[in-house]
């Protein structure tokens, strides 16, 4: 479960913000009933920021694993900048992990290891409560794909004073599959409600396109987070 979410779209308008914050997600879709927990952290500083989120996936109701970790995968981002009024900024990026599809003696499976490096373009409302960016990516998939690409878009919509957030990604890549298709397609929209400065409840939905299979499909979630 991918998850770039508001502050990591302030890259190249604030430099005076950090986050952190904690997500549990129930996924009640069809063949999966788990829990997934979700660590994010947004760092800048004067170069630019730092961004990596962790999710972790406690079993799930098709794999037969009912007790410990069926997944662990991570991601960590670079954004530079070199002034104030930089519009454009050049970006890497780290995406790995590995995950069980079977009950628990059966083997993990790699997340293959994936390097991005591209640019990135913010746009934001005055008072920042509507943000969009944009990335274009390189992206080089071990084993696998040795010139690929993704295309990413991060959105954060607060509304009703900021007691509601709407937010999300969407991401675009070419990745060689085994059944055969090339172009997927996978974002993750929310809803939260912020019912104090540190408490949210909301609710996920995974939609994707050749993502895990060859088919699309739609995978909601019940989630609660808190914010340091």
């Amino acid at each position: 479960m991918k998850r770039i979410l508001l502050l990591f779209s302030f890259v190249a308008l604030v430099s005076s913000l950090s986050a952190q914050n904690i997500q549990l997600h129930y996924d009640f879709g069809e063949g999966r009933k788990m829990l997934t927990s979700t660590v994010e952290m947004f760092r800048p500083d004067k170069y630019g920021s730092t961004f990596f989120f962790i999710d972790m996936d406690y079993g799930a109701e098709g794999t037969g694993i009912d007790n410990g970790i069926s997944l662990a995968y991570w991601e960590i981002a670079r954004a530079f900048k070199w002034n104030e009024t930089q519009k454009i900024m050049p970006r890497v990026e780290y995406n790995g992990g590995a995950m069980k599809l079977a009950p628990e003696e059966a083997p993990w499976i790699a997340i293959e290891n994936c390097w991005l490096a591209g640019i990135e373009r913010t746009w934001a409302s005055a008072d920042f409560s509507k943000i969009f960016t944009l990335q274009g990516n390189y992206k080089y998939i071990k084993d696998k794909e040795d010139a690929s690409f993704q295309i990413t878009a991060v959105w954060t919509v607060n509304f009703l004073d900021g007691k509601m957030s709407f937010l999300g990604f969407a991401d675009f890549w070419k990745e060689e599959m085994f059944w055969g298709t090339d172009f997927r397609f996978l974002s993750e929209p929310q809803i939260w409600y912020n019912a104090s400065k540190n408490f949210s409840l909301g609710s996920e939905i995974e939609l994707s396109n050749n993502f895990v299979g060859d088919e699309f499909a739609v995978k909601p979630t019940l989630a609660v987070k808190w914010t340091f």
